[in-house]
């Protein structure tokens, strides 16, 4: 995919929830710790290709297993390491978030966080003037491409989950859960 020339002062930010990560009731151990199922890996492989033509400079992850694992074989494919940010956990607060990803140093980051602080961002970005291509919708291992200028999103783009069945590496790295 052919990516058009950045304007001067514009912004790319790929927001990613998440990909599946089984049963929360099922899981007996702490939530923070709940690994991607394989389906997840097979989304979080699919990510490397969805987001192939994309520039990334950094990763920004919540602290949660399920979700440095979510973005663990882009990171290994980029050669960029993960930045685990607090900021962006389960029970985030939105104003925080939002002052986080206002900040222009995120230019060509990819944020992967959960789909309760995704649902409620692009609420709010969507309410604030944010122009999006179709209904709002945040399904495990999807991402949103945010485009603005400056501290603010004007336009995104859904990017929906690509399973890979070939995530045998993924698989392998966590442990084939």
């Amino acid at each position: 995919m052919a990516i058009p020339p950045k304007l001067s002062g514009s912004r790319l930010l790929l927001l990613v929830r998440h990909a599946h990560a089984g049963d929360k009731a099922r899981w007996q151990g702490p939530d923070h710790l709940r690994p991607l199922s394989l389906a997840g890996q097979a989304e979080a492989a699919g990510l490397v290709a969805r987001l192939e033509g994309y520039p990334i400079e950094g990763i920004l992850t919540s602290p949660t297993l399920r979700c440095q694992q979510t973005v663990e074989p882009l990171a290994r494919d980029r050669r960029l390491r993960l930045d685990a940010e607090v900021t962006l956990g389960v029970d985030a607060d939105l104003g925080r978030v939002l002052g986080l990803l206002a900040d222009p140093r995120l230019q060509d980051t990819v944020v992967c966080t959960h789909g309760e602080v995704i649902g409620q961002l692009l609420t709010r970005l969507v309410a604030d003037g944010l122009v999006v291509d179709q209904p709002l919708a945040w399904p495990k291992g999807s991402t949103w491409l945010l485009e603005g200028a400056n501290r603010r999103f004007t336009h995104a783009r859904y990017l929906p989950p690509l399973a890979l069945a070939h995530a045998g590496r993924v698989a392998s790295a966590t442990g084939g859960r």
